[in-house]
């Protein structure tokens, strides 16, 4: 699948996948109900519990775990609750916390598979694939027909490079998913990346007869140019599925990634708005709008922008970056310092990052640790790592459909 060949295709090349393939299938976090060994007193653990299940399943998060909190008062051993709290967690995108829980709810239960996918999904929402792959293969030796745990461990074995083993687990989805433009695109990359030639064209046959002329093949054929650099014909393809699918999820976010590296600035800024009238609570696009406000030296717009990020994202180096030299810029080197060794622990490899720091560092009269992050930024800079977070000014780190949760 020539689209694909090249060292980048990677995670941003990736759109929507997860969300995509894995829509209609059961969440793990729908799987445990009220337990029955619950005592059913007035005020006791379950009537607890059935508060706390009312309250979940209508969106009102602080009351569901304070009821689920009165149920582990009572009952220490109510593993369900922890797995309602765990789940309360992840709405929050309080991923550490959710891990606690559901790892709790597994000592408790260690039989429930439910329990091993969640702790799976949340290792994928913070992009730890690689650990997410032994729970799903525990998934899948107790529930061998699970498409959900399937299709997640082929994700993280593709994001691990483990191309082959990607490729494996793919192939048995293929009676069930074959109608799937993005099933068909994750084992066309794993195929192609695994040399299995046979696969990969059988894969891409079978992608343009379904995709056809579908907003959806011209967002994917869309992707492939702009991840080659290749941006006219990229706008071309974006262009078509626009005109087919004005809501296509993401679509206006990757005509944004377009114009913007075509130097159109203000039709990029267009864009993610629109796109955010979508999806209000992405925050690749308030990341793209403080980069824009950002190189047309608009401070205060991009410090709005790159808060709004880091309220959605706070692992996004590249936020902590742009509000640091923001910071700087202004004279505020106290917020700059926070902001910088943040960027510098989510992005300990960035040259860029340890210079920056050591300026704030230095402007603050703390010339020996200045001294250590020029040291340090020297270092990488001297090992010539190619992997220098400098793209952190050019694309997202993480394609953005893969940190919603798949449904």
């Amino acid at each position: 699948m020539k689209w694909f060949a090249g060292s980048k295709w990677g995670r941003v090349a990736l759109l929507a996948l997860a969300a995509g393939a894995c829509a209609g299938m059961t969440n793990a976090a729908d799987l445990l109900q009220s337990p029955a060994n619950l005592a059913s007193a007035a005020d006791g653990p379950q009537a607890w519990f059935q508060k706390g299940q009312a309250a979940l399943q209508s969106g009102d998060l602080a009351a569901a775990a304070d009821a689920f909190h009165h149920v582990l008062a009572l009952d220490p051993n109510a593993g369900a609750a922890y797995v309602n709290l765990g789940v309360i967690a992840m709405r929050r995108s309080e991923w550490d916390e959710a891990l606690e829980n559901f790892t709790r709810a597994e000592k408790l239960a260690p039989k429930m598979t439910g329990i091993r996918l969640n702790i799976a999904l949340v290792k994928f929402r913070q992009e730890k694939y690689g650990e997410a792959i032994a729970p799903l293969k525990s998934v899948l030796r107790d529930e061998p027909d699970s498409q959900q745990a399937r299709y997640l461990l082929g994700l993280c074995e593709l994001f691990a490079n483990r191309f082959a083993d990607a490729a494996q687990t793919f192939q048995p989805l293929w009676e069930h998913m074959s109608g799937d433009v993005m099933y068909l695109y994750v084992l066309g990359i794993a195929a192609h990346e695994a040399g299995e030639k046979e696969l990969d064209e059988k894969a891409l046959k079978q992608m343009v007869a379904v995709g056809g002329d579908s907003p959806e093949l011209h967002l994917i054929l869309g992707k492939a140019h702009f991840q080659h650099q290749e941006y006219d014909p990229a706008l071309a393809e974006f262009q078509k599925a626009l005109a087919a699918n004005p809501q296509l999820p993401l679509l206006h976010f990757h005509l944004g990634m377009t114009y913007k590296q075509l130097g159109r600035d203000a039709e990029a800024e267009q864009e993610f708005r629109k796109d955010l009238t979508i999806d209000p609570d992405l925050p690749d696009d308030y990341y793209q709008l403080g980069q824009l406000y950002s190189r047309e030296q608009k401070d205060a717009q991009a410090e709005k922008e790159y808060r709004e990020t880091l309220k959605r994202d706070p692992r996004r180096s590249g936020a902590w970056f742009g509000l640091a030299k923001i910071c700087e810029r202004q004279e505020h080197y106290q917020e700059a310092l926070k902001a910088a060794t943040e960027a510098v622990t989510l992005a300990p490899d960035s040259r860029l990052v340890h210079f920056l720091r050591g300026q704030v560092l230095q402007r603050l009269g703390r010339t020996e640790e200045a001294r250590a992050e020029f040291a340090t930024a020297k270092k990488l800079m001297d090992q010539g790592l190619k992997e220098d977070r400098e793209k952190m000014e050019q694309l997202p780190a993480t394609d953005p459909g893969l940190k919603q949760l798949p449904n």
